[in-house]
């Protein structure tokens, strides 16, 4: 399966760097230099998009609102030159799979785009769909519904509901899930945890979630 990647990045140069890596990695790869030309092509839904924060016309933060709206299950990469909390904080909190700070190699890059796709798209998926009440969450589509309508759950929304729903009652602390769901090579603040146990309360207010004060988060079995 060839998977196709949409790069916005204003970097002349370092756009047809990253694209001639991933290409050689196999992946058809469609380039843009400015927000404009990328929102225009956010209705073909790639298998992912990796956005620069800071580009002309529209910026990487005003996208990834569109891109989620269009397709809130589409993964994103953010790119930015600024290498601060915030910029990670934020972009989580709109729904990016995954964060990278300029400068860094380009195979970096690489390897960070093969490891979501695989996990997003070449995991095992379940053969049946699971009942939580009130909720029905099927693992092969990574969806999740409510009396028959679907819940917009971002990637990382999805994952955090797997980890509680294959480990009811047991503990997690915060170091535990950001390995879980952002991977060892995460570097940040696990304010990033609250901030998605937080959203997905919000989207499924029945989950029993217990807040364990100084540690982390367990799922009630009851």
């Amino acid at each position: 399966m060839t998977y196709s990647i949409f790069l916005v990045e204003d970097e002349q140069n370092l756009n047809d760097l990253l694209t001639k890596y991933l290409e050689k990695e196999g992946y058809s790869v469609t380039a843009f230099t400015d927000g404009e030309s990328a929102r225009a092509a956010i209705d073909r839904t790639p298998h992912l998009w990796v956005l620069d924060i800071m580009v002309p016309g529209v910026d990487g933060y005003q996208l990834i609102k569109e891109i989620k709206a269009a397709s809130p299950d589409t993964p994103v990469i953010f790119i930015s030159a600024r290498d601060t909390d915030i910029d990670r904080v934020l972009g989580l909190e709109l729904g990016s799979d995954d964060y990278i700070s300029k400068p860094f190699l380009p195979r970096e890059l690489v390897i960070r785009v093969q490891k979501l796709l695989t996990r997003l798209y070449e995991s095992a998926p379940a053969k049946n769909t699971v009942t939580l009440p009130p909720y029905t969450i099927d693992e092969s589509i990574r969806s999740v519904s409510l009396d028959g309508q679907n819940l917009n759950l971002t990637s990382k929304e999805f994952d955090l509901l797997l980890l509680f729903l294959h480990n009811k009652g047991q503990a997690f602390s915060r170091e535990q899930m950001i390995e879980h769901i952002w991977g060892s090579d995460y570097f940040g603040t696990d304010r990033v945890v609250d901030d998605l146990v937080r959203r997905l309360r919000k989207k499924m207010p029945d989950l029993k979630i217990e807040t364990i004060y100084g540690y982390g988060y367990r799922m009630l079995t009851a």
